[in-house]
């Protein structure tokens, strides 16, 4: 029943100023649903890394060309071409623990359908590109390995080239022309939007690897080989034995320096995570500062209130009322301010989340572990800086207190 009074005559004394109520809230109520919007955008962040690397597939490597030195002059990374057909072969054959093997070329080429055109991404691939890639054809087929020894001029597109050559018709069994070469589409990929970069993913035309390199490019290097490994805990083993395996091809002996680079995706997405989780932290804890400046508020308003109300304690300590009824009298009331400015912040904070998202301003993730944890901080908030004014309120002498005017 002493709990129940206490917190109705905190109520009174809120709602008896509501002003001064409402001001002293707002810090409560901004840091809150700051808190919560920074947390949800930082999650937003991550989720998207998250998302673009996934999309590339999963327990993936990513082998691609070094640079070359010539008299001393280091050309951009990339640019060797000692990267072979042979060697992503023998990664097949001599390494345990793959499940897939994918060599790739690619450049950017004008497509042409008609009087239809596009500038588009083409990439010349083998069969496995498809499992290795996480990709999915919504009409028509995949290549083959039969059109890879038989250097088809066959091609599948992404939905962007399709939108941008056929409109609304259906372009599987229609022909295309890529550099002036004919070829016939024999399948639409399925869409996967942007990635987190903002590259549009389904801006792609497939073609096999050999038709790539022989028919349209005039190449006999290679640009890419990708790996698909059985479990996410051979990854680095794997990247090891594919290292030790193209130092031997290439002949790089003692500490002379590779002529690729291995990518290891799991541990790069690890890397982008734990840097957008510090973004988050970082992002959280500014907003947090404004929880501190609310807590500052709560603690100058209720040492006004005790001075206001120093009378009305003193009679309650002469009609019997102890240190502990008006502790609890005080700190109730602070805490009722936590609560309600708390709750006031997170109907913000989420709004604020979800407003954000849909002006497509930033993706947002909204979670209750931010919001469980800003309400709890603006109660003990207000808790702890009610502390003082609640002490102070109830170590007042009765008798000083009658005489207080």
């Amino acid at each position: 029943m002493l709990f129940k009074e206490s917190v109705q005559i905190a109520i009174t004394a809120l709602l008896s100023n509501k002003l001064r109520s409402i001001l002293t809230m707002l810090g409560i109520i901004i840091g809150v649903g700051a808190v919560i919007a920074m947390i949800s955008i930082g999650m937003g962040v991550r989720q998207n890394v998250t998302d673009s690397i996934a999309s590339l597939g999963s327990n993936m490597l990513i082998v691609t060309p070094g640079s070359t030195n010539q008299g001393g002059v280091r050309s951009a990374a990339g640019s060797s071409q000692r990267l072979k057909l042979e060697d992503a072969e023998a990664i097949k054959k001599k390494i345990k623990n793959i499940d897939y093997v994918s060599p790739t070329v690619n450049s950017s080429y004008q497509i042409v359908n008609g009087n239809q055109n596009w500038n588009s991404s083409v990439y010349g691939v083998t069969p496995e590109y498809l499992q290795i890639r996480d990709l999915s054809v919504s009409t028509g087929s995949f290549i083959t390995q039969a059109d890879v020894n038989s250097r088809n001029r066959i091609a599948v597109i992404g939905t962007t080239v399709a939108a941008n050559l056929f409109d609304a018709q259906n372009p599987v069994g229609k022909n295309i022309r890529i550099n002036g070469q004919p070829y016939k589409v024999v399948g639409v990929l399925e869409s996967k939007g942007q990635s987190s970069m903002g590259s549009d993913q389904d801006d792609i035309v497939i073609i096999p690897l050999t038709t790539a390199q022989e028919r349209l490019m005039g190449i006999t290097y290679i640009r890419s080989i990708n790996i698909q490994v059985s479990s996410a805990d051979r990854i680095e083993y794997v990247q090891g034995q594919v290292e030790a395996l193209l130092r031997q091809r290439h002949h790089i002996g003692g500490d002379k320096e590779d002529d690729f680079t291995v990518r290891n995706l799991t541990s790069l997405m690890e890397t982008m995570n734990d840097t957008t989780t510090m973004l988050t932290l970082f992002l959280g804890s500014i907003a947090a500062i404004s929880l501190i400046v609310g807590g500052i508020g709560i603690m100058n308003i209720m040492m006004v209130s005790v001075t206001e109300r120093t009378r009305e304690i003193g009679i309650r300590k002469a009609l019997g009322a102890t240190f502990r009824n008006i502790m609890m009298q005080f700190l109730i009331e602070s805490v009722v301010i936590g609560v309600i400015g708390g709750l006031l912040g997170v109907a913000c904070g989420v709004g604020l989340a979800m407003g954000i998202a849909e002006l497509g301003l930033f993706t947002t993730v909204i979670t209750a572990a931010p919001i469980v944890i800003s309400f709890g901080f603006s109660v003990g908030i207000g808790l702890f800086f009610g502390i003082y004014p609640a002490r102070k309120a109830a170590r007042l002498d009765p008798i000083e207190a009658l005489r207080y005017e």
